[in-house]
């Protein structure tokens, strides 16, 4: 019988429900009490700071291509490989850019003969040279000229496709690791880095970077490695600011302090966050920064859960807190 009477009056108790329920949930609501949020003034250290997001970046760090296209015959090296400055890494078949190379040499040593002729053709005409002998002289030694431009143009193709080292440091990347492949001049062979060269590069606004100075502390925290800080110090703070879509930043470069570099798991291009200590404190009252309110006559805290003010200046802000100046006592409760 009960289900049946709901079937058939189901709208109609959805309705008295309705009509009943939201007004004691509203009523409910009002007679609920309020968490109000409690903390107590403390006295200490307290640090105002400016954090800059960037990533991790290396002094030493580079990839190399081949100047001309051609078929890798040679690969020296392995990826993780530690090697020194000047070493071959990986080369391309140079026959035939030898080729051009001994063509152009031969060329050029043509052009020296040819002008030595001509020069010693015309020694003792220096006071009296014809516009025919001036014309001879100067076709052999334009023709000298453009020989030597050549074998110079040869030379570079040549040396261009050997790879070596630019500094010590391990080889992080290698493109083609087997001989036989064709490659172009656009595609990075090698990436070489020295570990010890690494820094932490970021990135501040004009309004920004005045605040921050060479030999300045700075803490920094990697997303890689959770809410482990790093020491740092700025290195170096850029005159010249490097142009984006959205304005003018200025590069500043900050090394790690007391961190092994090559044993440190830092790689290239890991984010993080650089905080700028600005001023610090050792002996200040402060507050969670919520705590400190402002109204039409300035900043105060809630002393109670109602009304009660008292109005304070500030100083020192970050992040977490900000220091309070007036009349507080360590322990005082304030609300939020």
């Amino acid at each position: 019988m009960a289900k049946k009477f709901i079937k058939k009056h189901w709208k109609k108790l959805l309705a008295l429900l309705l009509l009943v329920g939201v007004p004691l949930a509203i009523f409910l609501g009002r007679g609920a009490k309020t968490e109000v949020s409690q903390d107590l003034v403390k006295k200490g250290p307290i640090k105002e700071d400016l954090i800059l997001s960037g990533e991790v970046s290396a002094t030493y760090y580079a990839k190399l291509s081949f100047e001309t296209s051609g078929k890798i015959i040679y690969v020296g090296v392995k990826e993780g490989e530690e090697v020194k400055k000047g070493r071959l890494l990986t080369k391309l078949d140079t026959t035939i850019l030898n080729s051009a190379y001994q063509q152009a040499l031969s060329a050029l040593r043509t052009k020296e003969a040819t002008v030595a002729n001509v020069h010693d053709q015309v020694k003792d005409h220096s006071a009296d040279e014809t516009y025919a002998q001036k014309d001879a002289r100067t076709t052999a030694e334009a023709a000298k000229d453009s020989a030597y431009e050549s074998m110079i143009q040869a030379k570079r193709s040549l040396d261009g496709a050997s790879l070596y080292a630019p500094f010590n440091g391990i080889v992080t990347y290698i493109a083609n690791q087997f001989i036989g492949i064709n490659t172009i001049p656009s595609q990075t062979q090698v990436e070489i880095i020295d570990p010890e060269s690494m820094y932490f590069s970021v990135s501040a606004d004009q309004d920004e970077v005045i605040k921050i100075f060479p030999g300045q502390k700075v803490d920094i925290v990697l997303d890689s490695f959770g809410d482990k800080t790093f020491s740092g110090i700025v290195e170096t703070v850029a005159f010249a600011p490097r142009s984006l879509d959205s304005g003018s930043s200025y590069p500043i470069k900050v090394e790690f302090e007391g961190v092994d570099l090559s044993a440190s798991r830092f790689k290239i291009a890991m984010s993080g966050d650089a905080k700028f200590i600005l001023e610090e404190k050792t002996d200040a009252f402060y507050v969670p920064a919520n705590y400190v309110k402002t109204d039409k006559s300035g900043k105060y805290l809630k002393l109670d859960a109602k009304k009660k003010k008292l109005y304070i200046e500030t100083g020192l802000e970050n992040e977490d807190y900000i220091e309070i100046k007036g009349d507080v006592s360590v322990g005082l409760p304030v609300y939020d």
